[in-house]
């Protein structure tokens, strides 16, 4: 009976003793009770991965599609094809498209109407088509072409790469600037040398490796003209040539100033169009999406580009 009073008393005072048939005894056990920790039952929810298709799709569907409004009665969200009277709200009506001649002379009267300077730039912009078969596209270039009347006092200068006296020779006596071989290499480097345009022969491609990342753009290709055997041709070029890039899908380019002749103003937007649309075989159909021809100080005119580049006759028989 005094045992189990003892026992009693153990288990009031907030200690318990576990008694194990044949195994140890423990007399001392934390105060503190168990708590029951949170488990959970159920599994996290997957984190789906969205696929490229999909985003794609998407995309697809965003892309506003064009207005094919070939066989209208008239254009789309508009009120004609053309204004009847002289004074109209130009906003109902699309914007007209002149003929180059037209569009030239309206930017001459342009400038007698407004008083500004005669010798203001003429310039166009060329929104390009870059698109080829399936899903392939033209890449951006840099191009330069020998307007047929310059409208430049400056000539260009140019650098020529080449390590044979008598090339060296033949470049100095066609106006080169600079001509050396590994020691102009160096002074480019250097920032002691610097030219609007490179030119090298092929043997030097090789040598002029160093200079890629400085030149950039400038750097000697094949594509634009500038490696060659032909000096003189080459050099006549660059001295005297009008260059242009295309940034993505457009063309902004000056053509000559506006106190020029129509004609040579005209010969000049000509000889810029027929070598952006070299640059895109024929079969894809014409390479300028939109031609707009402006001055400094006027506004933006619509011109026919179709007109500018000469169709070469194809042979039935052959």
């Amino acid at each position: 009976m005094a045992t189990c009073t003892r026992i009693v008393k153990v288990l009031a005072g907030g200690q318990r003793h576990l008694l194990v048939a044949g195994g140890p005894t423990y007399t001392t056990v934390s105060p503190v009770a168990l708590r029951h920790l949170p488990v959970r039952t159920y599994a996290t929810a997957k984190t789906f991965k969205k696929d490229k298709k999909d985003e794609k799709e998407k995309e697809e569907k965003k892309e506003r599609k064009p207005i094919d409004n070939t066989g209208r009665h008239k254009p789309y969200g508009l009120t004609a094809w053309a204004p009847v009277d002289d004074v109209y709200v130009t906003r109902y009506y699309p914007k007209p498209v002149y003929e180059t001649a037209v569009a030239v002379d309206m930017l001459k009267s342009f400038q007698t109407l407004d008083y500004t300077t005669m010798d203001q730039p003429v310039y166009i912009n060329l929104k390009l088509d870059m698109k080829l078969e399936k899903k392939k596209k033209v890449d951006p270039f840099v191009s330069t072409v020998h307007l047929p009347h310059p409208f430049k006092t400056e000539v260009n200068k140019v650098a020529f790469f080449t390590e044979n006296p008598d090339q060296v020779k033949v470049a100095q006596e066609n106006g080169a600037a600079f001509v050396g071989g590994a020691d102009l290499v160096q002074k480019i480097l250097d920032d002691e040398v610097d030219a609007d345009f490179y030119v090298a022969v092929p043997d030097m491609i090789s040598k002029l490796l160093p200079l890629k990342n400085k030149l950039r753009k400038k750097f000697p290709k094949n594509k634009r003209g500038s490696v060659g055997v032909d000096i003189p041709k080459m050099l006549e070029l660059f001295k005297t040539g009008h260059e242009y890039a295309v940034e993505k899908d457009a063309v902004i380019t000056r053509v000559g100033t506006l106190d020029m002749p129509k004609e040579q103003l005209i010969a000049n937007m000509q000889t810029v169009v027929e070598d952006v649309c070299s640059h895109r075989p024929a079969s894809f159909g014409h390479f300028v999406e939109r031609a707009i021809v402006s001055s400094q100080s006027s506004e933006a005119l619509l011109f026919k580009s179709e007109e500018l580049v000469q169709k070469t006759p194809t042979n039935k028989d052959a």
